[in-house]
């Protein structure tokens, strides 16, 4: 078996199996990652009209945004169910005969149509230029691209004995990271000098969140060096769930609410899901 060309859940099962429960659970995390961006794109579609129509292309980019991740942690979720096959001579999964190995590769394309989504969001939320729109779509667009395809790569090489490649590649990726999070950080802070109180704290709020839940990535790209084994694979799959729940549903939802306050506050008015501008 060529190591290089497979992640540590393969090489773990491949080698020793995983019990029925790290099996379900790992199921049931992937199903609860696809499930709640399905309910999220309702929430989203449903809420379109409660803001004003200069901010509507930020919660269009979320209906976007869970349409790609509950199709492609769908196709994610199949590949972990027919990848592996129970054997009850041993009471274990194993990976069955002929099926290709389990990828974490749909997450990466998943991140790849994504990123660039959730990060133009936020710039049709704030009081911006078009032009510094642009220069930060620009940005966000390469560095949040190059930031997914770098470690896209380095995860081809976490299964390897030597593990040079998978830090080099991880690295590459972490400096992207910090110049994405860096510049989230000044469109934030830039933009609630010109807010109100109100939506300015949660504002706040979203850099916090956007903070932590992006930190969870790393975490996760790093499980097969702190946990090679059982509940590393859990532990991958739980972490790489959660944060993509807080980095693409909660944070579209606080984005939605910031576009509902600055609305409300420039007299647009909302009549269940029947917009019209305030008299």
């Amino acid at each position: 078996m060529n190591t290089g060309l497979i992640n540590f859940e393969n090489l773990i099962i491949a080698n020793q199996g995983i019990s029925p429960m790290t099996f379900d659970m790992v199921a049931q995390i992937l199903t609860l990652g696809f499930a709640v961006m399905l309910a999220a794109l309702f929430y989203f579609v449903l809420t379109i009209r409660t803001v004003a129509p200069q901010y509507r292309i930020s919660s269009v980019l979320s209906v976007v945004v869970m349409v790609s991740a509950f199709l492609i942690l769908f196709f994610q979720a199949q590949s972990w169910t027919q990848t592996f096959t129970f054997n009850f001579s041993t009471g274990l999964y194993e990976l069955a005969p002929g099926a290709e190995a389990f990828s974490n590769g749909f997450r990466y394309l998943n991140w790849l149509i994504d990123v660039p989504m959730l990060l133009f969001q936020i710039l049709f939320i704030v009081n911006i230029t078009r032009e510094r729109r642009a220069v930060l779509r620009n940005w966000f667009f390469f560095s949040g691209a190059m930031m997914i395809i770098t470690g896209y790569i380095g995860q081809f090489y976490e299964a390897q004995a030597d593990l040079t490649p998978f830090f080099i590649w991880g690295a590459i990726s972490t400096a992207f990271f910090f110049h994405v999070l860096y510049l989230i950080f000044r469109v934030i802070q830039e933009s609630r000098k010109t807010m109100s109180q109100r939506a300015g704290d949660n504002m706040q709020l979203i850099w916090y969140l956007f903070f932590v839940s992006w930190m969870l990535y790393p975490g996760a790209y790093l499980m097969p060096i702190f946990l090679n084994n059982e509940a590393g694979i859990v532990g991958r799959q739980l972490t790489y769930t959660v944060a993509d729940i807080a980095s693409k549903v909660i944070y579209g939802v606080m984005l939605t609410y910031v576009a509902q306050i600055r609305s409300e506050e420039e007299g647009f008015v909302s009549d269940m899901g029947v917009a019209k501008a305030a008299s």
